[in-house]
């Protein structure tokens, strides 16, 4: 099976799973006590109005002309409307999104810059003091809740040494390269860059340890395998055996690692924009919860699963790149 073969079942596959999340969210509606009327209709409505209003949200229908109107209107990237706030779901979702996924990626870009140089080291000093420190490194991340470590941030980097703002989002990561190419200044990228750092170290903290020790164990194994002793034996430099055989064959489960982790911090990012007041879909979604507003609910829990399933699938396309052997079996 050649790769491109590969990615279109991988496609396929991936437009299932986000039939499958689509459908077990719209049905969430209906096992939820309450309804939207509720929340939507004055204290004092007569049976009438909230009949009125029920009939304006569809609900008078029955359930399956319900999902079938809902499927129908997202292929059109109708999300429904939000009567709470007076807007169509799919605006203020899509509207929250890039901050979101400017987070999880910068919280991965950092998690990647440490941990595999930490990992690399740490296998290459096995039991001595460097081994020792990212290890420890290591468990102290995995070990450290991020609202805490979010929280202890933003007392002693923010509020007592005033390096970087306590929260929220000044400038988004595409208005700020605007800047460069309209102004050829990099003022916006250096605001962005303030605030953004400190949510990203506090949701990349996990990720970081999680890849160090991983990347730790992956070289181990390599390092004494027989083809590293074979291009130790030519007369290899020790860099080049390190870097460019024994890291690349360790890259494999790190990729893989690195699209589920991606993926889960899309949709995992709550606490962290909590904390940080981040206008992302973690705090949308409290919101929407909070006053029961389910077109963006719905809206905003879809969006993150198929952004899940499009991120393994570049993953899996990734991963059969690295590795072969993956697309003939």
């Amino acid at each position: 099976m050649s790769l491109a073969k590969f990615l279109v079942r991988r496609s396929l596959q991936g437009l299932f799973v986000i039939w499958g999340v689509v459908t077990a969210v719209f049905m969430l509606r209906f096992v939820t006590p309450g309804s939207p009327v509720d929340f939507v209709a004055p204290l004092d409505a007569s049976p009438e109005l909230r009949a009125r209003i029920a009939a304006e949200l569809g609900l008078d229908q029955p359930m399956y002309v319900q999902y079938l109107d809902y499927l129908w209107g997202l292929l059109q990237l109708d999300m429904g409307y939000s009567y709470i706030s007076s807007t169509p779901a799919a605006a203020r979702v899509f509207a929250r999104l890039p901050a979101t996924v400017e987070l999880a990626v910068a919280a991965t870009v950092v998690a990647v810059v440490f941990s595999i140089p930490l990992g690399v080291i740490s296998a290459t000093n096995r039991h001595e003091p460097a081994d020792y420190a990212a290890t420890g490194f290591s468990l102290v991340g995995i070990s450290t809740p991020n609202f805490w470590l979010g929280i202890m941030l933003v007392l002693l980097v923010s509020v007592q040494l005033g390096w970087f703002p306590t929260g929220r989002r000044a400038i988004g990561l595409w208005p700020a390269v605007q800047l460069i190419w309209q102004e050829g200044t990099l003022a916006g990228i250096l605001v962005w860059l303030r605030y953004i750092t400190l949510p990203a170290i506090t949701l990349g903290t996990y990720f970081t340890a999680l890849i160090t020790r991983l990347t730790r164990s992956g070289m181990l194994d390599e390092l004494g395998k027989e083809y590293v002793r074979a291009a130790r034996a030519k007369g290899l430099p020790e860099t080049l055996v390190r870097y460019k055989h024994a890291l690349r064959n360790t890259l494999i489960p790190i990729i893989t690692i690195l699209g589920l982790q991606l993926g889960t911090l899309i949709g995992g990012a709550v606490i962290t924009e909590a904390v940080f007041t981040w206008p992302g879909l973690g705090t949308l979604v409290i919101d929407a919860i909070n006053s029961r507003d389910w077109p963006i609910i719905q809206g905003s829990l879809i969006v993150i699963g198929a952004g899940f399933v499009i991120v393994n699938t570049i993953v899996d396309g990734l991963y059969a790149y690295v590795n072969p052997q993956v697309v003939y079996e």
